[in-house]
């Protein structure tokens, strides 16, 4: 499964590169995944709704054991 995270997040970052942000990959385990928003998004008051809305969203739909996303 951590590859298929991979793969998704890997198509959401340049979106978050165009922005001046980024996201790491920490941990996968038990369905749920655990990221690091880097860059303008580690600070920006909107990276809770990019998460869930943006993140959060893509992953489930792509990867159907993501149960959810959290940041770290």
């Amino acid at each position: 499964m951590q590859d298929k995270v991979k793969e998704v997040l890997d198509k959401v970052r340049p979106y978050l590169v165009r922005d001046g942000g980024n996201v790491e990959l920490v941990e996968v385990a038990n369905g749920t995944v655990k990221v690091k928003l880097t860059g303008a998004c580690a600070g920006c008051p909107m990276s809770k709704l990019t998460l869930k809305n943006g993140i959060e969203r893509i992953l489930k739909e792509e990867v159907p054991e993501v149960k959810e996303v959290i940041a770290v």
